[in-house]
């Protein structure tokens, strides 16, 4: 998926376009994503492709008065869980965490302190988190992270299992690919990928990939095709209706950023009396 020519991107704007956001006290989205394997039935574009079609699908549902402007999306990610298939590429930690704050700080040096970073892949998770609380600490601004798959899911429409263990290519991430960039999927790869986890949920164990207690894991480790969960449940229709709850999730935690109250970031001297 392209990025839309619509959006209101930083990049198109002039320096005084970006003050006079600055002084409408604007929101900065920054896309979040990367590039590595999904399978044989997902191309190496999908993070970025739900990022990117999120981000055009919760933009017109903004109220009028929430001023945005969206930042270059960074199409490489952490991506070292999927190192081991060929195609992805990835960003050290050390590197990762130096582009954010270096764009954050940019960012607050154009007089924006409201800052969205919106996450497409569960491994820049950590990232974003660290990143968000050194920009808060260094520039003293408002920082949300925004990771899509952390959004309640719409109630029933997808199982609740599917939902725990569908970490990777599973039911979610190929419908909404089936919706936003079908000509990318190869239908007749889809198949169910039992993770793992499914089979140390049914052992009855708390220690998973993920929940109560995870452990780092390799995508192999929990699949060997590097694909968890059962894609053979998604389809358009689905698709759809999860990117339009997940865009409406979107537009109402940018608004919520632009509607912060500033005042509630303290520093210590704040609290000296």
């Amino acid at each position: 998926m392209t990025p839309s020519p619509t959006l209101p991107w930083w990049q198109n704007l002039t320096p005084a376009r970006i003050a006079a956001l600055a002084r409408d006290d604007a929101v900065a989205l920054l896309p979040l994503a990367a590039v590595e394997q999904h399978g044989e039935h997902l191309p190496l574009s999908t993070d970025l492709d739900i990022a990117l079609g999120l981000v055009e699908a919760a933009v017109p549902q903004l109220r009028a008065d929430v001023p945005l402007c969206v930042l270059p999306p960074l199409a490489l990610g952490l991506s070292l869980e999927h190192a081991a298939f060929a195609g992805t590429l990835s960003l050290s930690a050390h590197s990762a965490l130096a582009l954010l704050e270096d764009i954050g700080a940019s960012v607050a040096r154009a007089g924006i302190r409201r800052l969205v970073l919106f996450n497409s892949h569960g491994g820049n998770k950590a990232l974003v988190d660290l990143a968000a609380l050194k920009l808060r600490v260094a520039h003293r601004m408002l920082v949300v992270r925004a990771h899509w798959f952390r959004f309640a899911p719409p109630p029933g429409l997808v199982a609740a299992d599917e939902l725990r263990h569908g970490l990777h290519g599973g039911a979610v991430e190929t419908a909404m690919m089936l919706h936003l960039a079908p000509h990318k999927v190869r239908r007749d790869a889809i198949a169910r990928f039992e993770s793992l986890g499914v089979r140390m949920a049914a052992a009855g164990r708390v220690l998973g990939p993920e929940g109560e207690a995870g452990f780092g894991w390799m995508a192999q480790d929990l699949h060997p095709s590097g694909v968890c969960g059962d894609a053979s449940l998604a389809d358009e229709a689905l698709g759809a209706r999860l990117v339009g709850h997940f865009a409406e999730r979107l537009a109402r935690v940018i608004e919520d950023a632009r509607d912060f109250d500033l005042a509630a970031l303290r520093t210590a001297a704040d609290d000296v009396p």
